[in-house]
């Protein structure tokens, strides 16, 4: 029995030594094959071994980040998820670039004038492209939040445009004069932007009117009002409203209020109400008073 067991453990330890010597052996040999520079610190080793693991790197990476790529975007439109693809990528080349540096240190390469050279030129890169940057940061916000959207109406730096597209960087907005403006996304986290549709599409408009002391002001009021309820283009609900704003210097204020559900056409719609205020004024007897100044006009006399 004594023998049967130490038979057996002297085969166990033969099957032992084979693997370790032969099987497990030959996969060392295999994945130290390569190109071996030097000796000690100063040594380079470029192995298969070391070329498999920059290839592991780089599939765990992809793998990793098109993990989180889906699980960033999954609640987005397919548009959307799109504009993201450039961002990944960027990412992902950068961590290519850092597996390869720390590929390169474990293959005993001095990576330190390296990392010194790609650390200067990465501080410059950011301060030359820090507004790029800022932009893409602003299309992110506004993909996620949805802050803005195609076919909003927007005022910025004076300009009031329609949205007509929304890209990572840029977005381009078309003006009421037909012509397309290119708008940096950065300015949308940075600057007041005025979102006349953000909410809701109707936006209240108003024009205002002076005529002149001694005018009937509720005839003033039922023809500014009648006016508005006939224009094409104005919502009869809400129902447009006058207020008497002010006794001016030389005339009585009045301002007429009303709805559009395309904030886009109201300076023609004020263009096509004024005419009509005009007329209507002209037809019963109402004046609209210049501007008044009174000149006063000082004599001295001079004693010889």
């Amino acid at each position: 029995m004594d023998k049967i067991l130490i038979m057996s453990q002297d085969e166990s330890n033969k099957i032992k030594e084979i693997i370790e010597k032969d099987f497990w052996g030959t996969i060392k040999e295999f994945l130290d094959w390569g190109l071996h520079v030097g000796e000690g610190e100063n040594s380079i080793h470029v192995t298969v071994g070391l070329l498999l693991m920059i290839i592991l790197a780089f599939l765990v990476a992809s793998i990793v980040l098109k993990w989180m790529r889906k699980l960033f975007t999954r609640k987005m439109s397919n548009d959307d998820k799109l504009k993201f693809i450039s961002v990944f990528k960027f990412i992902k080349y950068m961590v290519y670039v850092v597996v390869v540096l720390i590929t390169l240190g474990a293959a005993g390469i001095d990576i330190t004038l390296v990392i010194t050279a790609s650390a200067a030129l990465f501080v410059g890169l950011g301060l030359a492209l820090q507004e790029l940057f800022q932009d893409i940061i602003g299309g992110i916000f506004i993909i996620i939040d949805k802050s803005l959207s195609v076919g909003d109406i927007v005022e910025v730096d004076g300009k009031v445009g329609r949205i007509i597209d929304i890209k990572l960087r840029t977005t381009r907005a078309i003006t009421r004069d037909d012509k397309v403006i290119i708008i940096p996304n950065h300015k949308f986290i940075s600057d007041i932007i005025y979102n006349y549709t953000q909410n809701h599409k109707t936006t209240r408009e108003n024009i205002s009117v002076g005529v002149a002391y001694g005018s009937d002001v509720l005839l003033v009021t039922k023809i500014l009002e009648n006016v508005a309820n006939v224009e094409k283009g104005i919502l009869k609900n809400p129902k447009a409203f006058v207020l008497f704003e002010d006794f001016g210097d030389s005339a009585l204020i009045f301002s007429l209020y009303f709805f559009l559900n395309d904030s886009f056409a109201a300076p023609r719609i004020k263009s096509e109400l004024r005419y009509k205020i005009d007329a209507k004024f002209r037809d019963n007897k109402i004046s609209i008073p210049f501007p008044q100044r009174d000149v006063h006009i000082l004599q001295h006399s001079s004693n010889k």
